[in-house]
């Protein structure tokens, strides 16, 4: 490699570093193993021009090592424990539980009802309300969930799709009233509707008005929440589906261009919105392929954002990324091996870069987490971070001739997927055509047959079985909050402004007959006016439709 090219790129990034360190400095000076060994910054092989062109540096595109310089040894990852159900009351307190044990970042969980759009006391909500996650109705139910949480000092991630739009106003509400400019709001929602309709479930509208609410979002926040992620593009869901690790990525990263593309026929410049784009993946446990494909993710981005989209703002190019371990990887059999289970996978989301991460709980093949399960869970992440000594230094895997060519292998598998999806028509169309799924379902049949066959092992499954099982203490949903929570939107329906309440659904209905209106501040009205969650949605179900799938 030229010299004077492999200076500069070193420059850039040593560069970089005194740029991170002024703002946040190094967490320990210096860094040293249990034998006193100083860990350096990088560990990197200079002037080897392919491995200059593929890895690079952190902080430094294409990304492959990182996104940022000093990575974990400035700041570690949010560690941000996904949680609700019940009432909101009982998830709040779950919250400030979570917050008090080091949790440094919220997740919310929503019930059904909620993600898909009905008030609790609507008959679709029967026997539903509070069982998955929270149960939110109005601007009340969102009040008492954030009760006594700063959200100018905590960040909060919202698992909310179809509705995201009526959810993310509620959460812009509660900071106003607790007097947090909506310019120092921190968080995420997921608002990714391309993998409800792939591998989910929990969609409303069809795909056109869905992209319309989405590209105001980020039309919105740009202007107005400058600090929030309008979107979180999820292949967790896709992997919990069945997919395989190429699959995930590949079809996650295509529902990232179907959003960048809604975004640009929509009028906006593509580094005002794509500096707040994020991801969200799945960690399984085939432990080095999975920190391969958080690399290849990243490498694969970057080059589709500054080649592809021409996108001139680095930050445009760096793909963000939260974690959550393996959901369907975990067992009902023998619950406590599933604690290593997720151990395995929380170490390759870490040693992938994850800027978040969630770790799943023991039980959860059971039941929603006890309050033990989710505290040693939190656990997990925090022994990692602070005894393992894998923070310490960026990229530990890097160059490990295994790892390489595993990411440049998945790189290459993806980018196969990738050109046929364009061939379609890109990924909405192929949506539309059940490509995604039907290639979805073919991987998860092939993977339950291969464990029936016992192909494939799993511990306590399918071998090494136990005659007689333990059960576990389980968390239970009590069966009286549903009635609880009827009587509380009851209760806040006799309350407001009926009027008012009247008057701005009214509007909203208007305004969503014309494609050319932003919806994002007649929702927020609407809210603010107590309007609930069921009665926004329904406005907008008479005016966009409702998607009934393939």
């Amino acid at each position: 490699m030229n010299d004077d090219k492999f200076q500069s790129k070193k420059e850039n990034w040593e560069a970089s570093v005194k740029k991170t360190l002024e703002r946040f400095p190094e967490r320990k000076n210096p860094f040293t193993t249990s034998s006193d060994i100083e860990v350096d910054r990088l560990y990197h092989s200079e002037k080897d021009e392919e491995y200059e062109e593929k890895l690079g540096y952190p902080g430094v595109y294409p990304y492959t090592r990182g996104i940022q310089p000093t990575m974990y040894r400035s700041r570690l990852w949010t560690m941000r424990q996904y949680a609700g159900f019940g009432s909101a009351a009982e998830t709040n307190k779950r919250f400030r539980y979570l917050l008090e044990q080091g949790q440094t970042g919220l997740s919310v969980a929503f019930d059904l009802p909620t993600q898909i759009g009905y008030d609790s006391d609507d008959v679709m909500a029967e026997g539903e309300v509070g069982k998955v996650g929270v149960a939110i109705d109005s601007l009340h139910d969102m009040e008492q969930l954030l009760d006594k949480i700063p959200l100018d000092k905590v960040s909060t991630s919202m698992t909310i799709n179809a509705p995201a739009s009526v959810l993310l106003c509620m959460y812009l509400a509660v900071g106003e009233k607790q007097g947090v400019p909506l310019e120092k709001l921190t968080g995420t929602i997921q608002n990714d509707i391309l993998k409800e309709y792939i591998a989910r479930g929990t969609y409303i509208f069809p795909p056109k008005p869905s992209m319309r609410l989405i590209t105001n979002i980020f039309e919105y926040c740009r202007e107005n929440v400058p600090k929030f992620n309008t979107i979180s593009i999820s292949g967790y869901h896709i992997r919990e589906a069945g997919s395989t690790a190429v699959q995930e990525v590949a079809f996650t990263l295509a529902d990232g261009m179907a959003y960048v593309d809604a975004a640009l026929e929509a009028g906006l410049d593509i580094d005002a919105f794509a500096p707040r784009l994020a991801f969200f993946f799945n960690a399984h446990n085939n432990f080095l392929e999975e920190v391969a494909k958080f690399r290849a993710a990243r490498r694969i981005w970057a080059k589709v954002m500054k080649e592809h989209y021409q996108a001139q703002n680095p930050k445009s190019w760096k793909l963000r990324f939260h974690t959550q371990t393996g959901g369907s990887t975990l067992t009902a059999q023998q619950p406590d091996n599933n604690v290593v289970r997720v151990t395995v996978q929380a170490l390759a989301a870490v040693l992938g870069g994850t800027q978040s991460l969630h770790t799943n709980s023991r039980d959860e093949a059971l039941s929603l987490p006890t309050e033990e399960s989710a505290r040693i869970a939190l656990r997990t992440q925090q022994i990692i971070a602070n005894e393992s000594g894998v923070a310490d230094t960026a990229d530990p895997l890097g160059g490990s001739y295994y790892i390489e060519s595993l990411t440049d292998e998945i790189e290459t598998r993806v980018n196969k997927y990738l050109d046929q999806i364009n061939e379609i028509g890109g990924a909405v169309k192929a949506v539309e055509e059940g490509y995604m799924q039907r290639e979805i379902q073919r991987t998860a049949y092939e993977t339950q047959k291969n464990i029936e066959n016992e192909e494939e092992i799993i511990v306590g499954l399918n071998q090494y079985k136990l005659n007689e099982e333990v059960n576990p203490d389980l968390l239970k949903v009590d069966e009286a909050l549903e009635a609880e929570q009827i009587t509380l939107l009851e209760t806040a329906r006799k309350e407001r402004n009926q009027h008012a309440v009247d008057n701005a659904l009214a509007a909203l209905r208007e305004h969503a007959q014309d494609s050319n209106v932003n919806l994002i501040p007649h929702i927020l009205h609407a809210v603010k006016v107590y309007a609930t969650v069921g009665e926004i949605c329904n406005v907008l179900r008479e005016e966009f439709g409702e998607y009934t799938g393939m």
